[in-house]
């Protein structure tokens, strides 16, 4: 699923936030300290950060210069009480993508987290991950069908389909799935994905001529609509 890092000291606003994205299916990451937040994202790909800049060691203009500076192109929200125009344009400036005034309706910042993860997904050559191999997903309805048949999945097999949709064509390994779907601290001795995997299989291949999940020897498996 989209990971994402959330930086802010203010546990109440960590936490609403924190429940808001996970109940819409994205792994949250929070850190308190701008310098937390550097050192998270130059070690862990992230889809998202969301920043705020009033934090207690460095600002969050600063987190943003340094990211851009180490060649960091992750997307950028900021939230912030800062509410000028001013320091609108610092924080585009410093490399922000996006700048979102506390108090915030949540549903917006969903709609600009998503909205920068289309632009991403574009720049990727994906335009639309929710159709392929006549599977359609709704992401928000936690719902999907192919062919016009109800798959019927559970939420961890929702989650699964929803990373292979965004990956499809692409040799997934067992370990990046399982970070994806589960999280970074999975036990990697566990046998989940390949049970998980063979679940999907059953609703989503089993009673259709074509094959979409397939297993990659050696490495682990690709979401792919093979051609005649």
């Amino acid at each position: 699923m989209n990971r994402i890092l959330l930086t802010e000291d203010d546990q109440r606003v960590a936490s609403f936030i924190e429940k808001g994205l996970r109940e819409n299916l994205y792994q949250v990451k929070t850190v308190g300290k701008g310098r937390e937040a550097i050192d998270e994202a130059s070690e862990n790909k992230y889809d998202v950060i969301i920043l705020d800049i009033m934090l207690p060691d460095i600002s969050g203009f600063e987190v943003c210069t340094l990211l851009r500076q180490r060649k960091n192109t992750t997307p950028i929200i900021i939230l912030s009480a800062l509410d000028t125009p001013e320091e609108k344009v610092r924080g585009l400036e410093s490399g922000a993508d996006d700048y979102l005034a506390k108090p915030f309706l949540f549903d917006e910042l969903l709609a600009r987290i998503n909205a920068q993860l289309r632009r991403t997904e574009f720049n990727n050559g994906i335009v639309d991950f929710q159709r392929y191999g006549g599977v359609e997903i709704n992401v928000k309805e936690q719902s999907a069908q192919r062919d016009g048949k109800a798959l019927n999945l559970s939420p961890r097999e929702f989650k699964l389909l929803v990373f292979l949709m965004k990956n499809r064509e692409k040799a997934l390994s067992r370990i990046s799935i399982a970070q994806a779907v589960w999280d970074i601290n999975f036990d990697t001795t566990s046998n989940s994905v390949d049970v998980y995997i063979n679940y999907l299989r059953n609703k989503i291949d089993k009673d259709f001529e074509q094959p979409l999940i397939h297993t990659i020897k050696g490495t682990g498996y690709m979401f792919k609509l093979k051609t005649p």
